[in-house]
């Protein structure tokens, strides 16, 4: 009888199926990650609806007041009311974009020095030890309270809530921008000396690269911060925004009114955000995503 043949795989032959289970388990943990997004979505959407849906039987039976409390369907009636005849002060799209533009504005220059004053700062040793100590006792005013002030001097035009939204933008970005450049590691630092770098390509090719991460995370709150600014300074006194429509339905004891004013505010802090997270990884994408995120 002729002898057996033993037949050897070949590597190619060996590495195919790992290579397939490793396919089929990349592809589970992806199926697994949209049904966990999935969950986590209609989670949140059920919450919000049950929440909405008690505080509406709660007004409606008179468990609580809804002179003071309001209700849901009155709230929608309401931002549907200025949608459509508008508001007192004009159109509601008007008081939305004149709080937006307050509120851009006023972040776009706080996070402008605060990076700027951040970086140096971290970077100059001398200077941060003479206004550091003037930094942090500012950093412990309340904040709040220098908006009456800002409206003394820049009246009730947008000056003064711009400068109120700069003072609660600066803070948070200063901060988050010197951590950053006294992180940066050394190595990357030394290397750059080494190669023959100047203090100015260090900082623009090594430093700020490096604090981009730390200041990103700062812009996530600081836009809340502007908006927490604007609305303030309206509130106090002007002549339009939405600050000044929650004013006015507080003085009318219009419960509805306020209601509705903050749920605008809310729909428009949480496109700042989206907008700044799409931002975010389109920028650092070539950073590994967190265990159980996908990006």
């Amino acid at each position: 009888m002729p002898p057996e043949t033993v037949t050897v795989p070949s590597a190619a032959a060996k590495a195919a199926p790992l290579k397939g289970g490793g396919g089929e388990r990349t592809q589970a943990r992806a199926r697994a990650a949209r049904n966990h997004k999935i969950i986590v979505y209609t989670s949140r959407v059920l919450l919000l609806v049950a929440l909405i849906g008690m505080w509406e039987w709660l007004a409606r039976t008179a468990v609580i007041d809804p002179f003071n409390f309001s209700m849901p369907s009155k709230i929608w009636d309401q931002m549907r009311q200025w949608a459509v005849h508008g508001t007192p002060q004009g159109s509601l799209w008007e008081q939305i974009w004149y709080t937006l533009y307050e509120a851009l504005l006023g972040w776009v220059i706080g996070v402008i020095g605060g990076v700027v004053l951040g970086i140096a700062l971290g970077r100059i040793r001398f200077l941060a030890e003479v206004l550091g100590p003037y930094i942090k006792v500012l950093n412990a005013l309340p904040r709040i309270v220098l908006a009456p002030i800002f409206l003394i001097w820049f009246g009730l035009g947008p000056a003064s809530k711009v400068a109120s939204a700069v003072v609660l933008v600066f803070f948070p970005v200063f901060f988050n921008a010197f951590q950053g450049a006294r992180e940066v590691d050394r190595n990357l630092v030394s290397n750059a000396r080494i190669l023959g770098a100047s203090n100015r390509q260090v900082t623009l090719q090594v430093v700020i690269p490096s604090a981009t991460s730390w200041i990103f995370t700062s812009l996530h709150v600081s836009f809340g911060f502007a908006l927490i600014g604007a609305i303030v300074g309206e509130y106090i006194g002007a002549t339009k925004g939405l600050g000044l429509l929650v004013s006015a339905s507080q003085g009318t004891f219009n419960a509805a009114g306020v209601y509705a004013a903050m749920v605008i505010l809310a729909v428009v802090a949480l496109l700042a955000e989206g907008l700044l997270s799409f931002l975010e990884r389109r920028l650092f994408r070539w950073k590994p995503a967190e265990p159980g995120t996908e990006r």
